[in-house]
């Protein structure tokens, strides 16, 4: 394992659980194995000015000057994917609350409008920050962001810089160059998950198309149809046909290179200002290695925790009979030292 930039504290290695050492198990076992933790949500709707909106399940009650932590899931995840799920039971046994965002349509009701949740929606989350600090002013408020989610929280702490409103804020598994991870996804057993989340996509735009239908939203269903019938958008196998058709039409770009540039990470991380925290696999089989951002690229605010192993948001150690999460041991230990707690 490998530290760099500002932070940096020496710190276990990641060990994977035995014979759990291949990414793809690494990968795999929290959604097809672990067992999910129970637990209770409050949803709260936030509106934004577009006039369409986002859920929020909080767990645990907001303190006037308790500490919240901001939860942003991963590409076709929700408040109810496990890796939410098991960070928020986490931090509550430190006592410390969180609220899990739903992207646009991702909390079991498609949005209002054509436009959809994507890897560069920083403009969303800075309006939830925002409506987050006005709601809880003394509050101290930290984020923590998935795959996807990780992608969209570096290039808000890029763009804001200083003014932020966050304490402090972990990535992790972050696709930090979109194009690269298009081309990766594509790649050997890889292609098995760029089926699932093209499926699911794929999903997301039918529920979308059938509420307009039921909305009778005649201009949004016109929108929508410019990208093609369903029988032909279902032909599409990979990331680069989909965001070129989908995704970039739908959300102001003009194509799939312009979405990738613009929406890739790794070109605002320079320019972070919030104290920030990125965990890291080399053997992430959604991210080339030579993805990976180098030290120059991070700003003095910014650790990146480089391990050999992990998978894309596995971390899976301690043994099948008795795992052991290190991204819930992890992240709660590291946003408690900014605050100067007892970890």
């Amino acid at each position: 394992m490998s530290f760099s930039a500002a932070h940096a504290s020496p710190l276990e290695t990641f060990a994977p659980a035995p014979g759990f050492g291949n990414p793809h198990l690494q990968t795999l076992w929290g959604p097809l194995w672990r067992t999910k933790p129970v637990i209770t949500h409050q949803r709260e709707r936030l509106w934004l000015k577009d006039g369409d909106f986002v859920d929020l399940d909080w767990h645990g009650t907001p303190l006037a000057y308790a500490p919240v932590v901001l939860v942003l899931h991963g590409l076709t995840g929700s408040s109810g994917s496990h890796y939410v799920l098991g960070l928020q039971t986490a931090l509550a046994t430190q006592g410390w609350t969180s609220v899990a965002l739903n992207w646009r349509g991702c909390s079991g009701e498609p949005n209002l409008l054509t436009r959809s949740y994507h890897s560069g929606a920083s403009e969303d989350l800075a309006e939830v920050v925002a409506q987050l600090r006005a709601k809880h002013p003394l509050a101290p408020l930290y984020a923590v962001g998935y795959s996807l989610g990780g992608n969209v929280l570096l290039k808000y702490l890029g763009e804001s810089g200083s003014e932020s409103g966050l304490h402090g804020a972990v990535a992790v598994s972050v696709p930090f160059r979109l194009d690269q991870c298009a081309d990766r996804i594509g790649m050997g057993f890889s292609k098995v998950y760029q089926a699932h989340f093209m499926r699911e996509m794929l999903a997301y735009l039918k529920l979308k198309q059938h509420r307009f239908q039921h909305d009778a939203k005649h201009e949004s269903l016109a929108t929508l149809a410019k990208l093609g019938s369903v029988k032909s958008l279902s032909k599409m196998r990979t990331f680069w046909e989909f965001d070129d058709r989908v995704t970039a039409p739908l959300n102001g770009y003009l194509n799939v290179e312009d979405y990738y540039r613009r929406a890739s990470s790794r070109y605002f991380l320079g320019t972070i200002d919030t104290p920030t925290l990125i965990i890291q696999s080399e053997d992430d089989p959604f991210v080339f290695k030579h993805s990976i951002p180098q030290d120059c690229e991070l700003s003095a605010s910014t650790q990146l925790e480089l391990h050999a192993k992990g998978g894309h948001v596995g971390f899976f150690g301690g043994s099948a009979r008795k795992p052991d999460y290190y991204l819930e041991r992890r992240i709660p230990q590291w946003l408690s030292g900014l605050r100067g707690e007892p970890s």
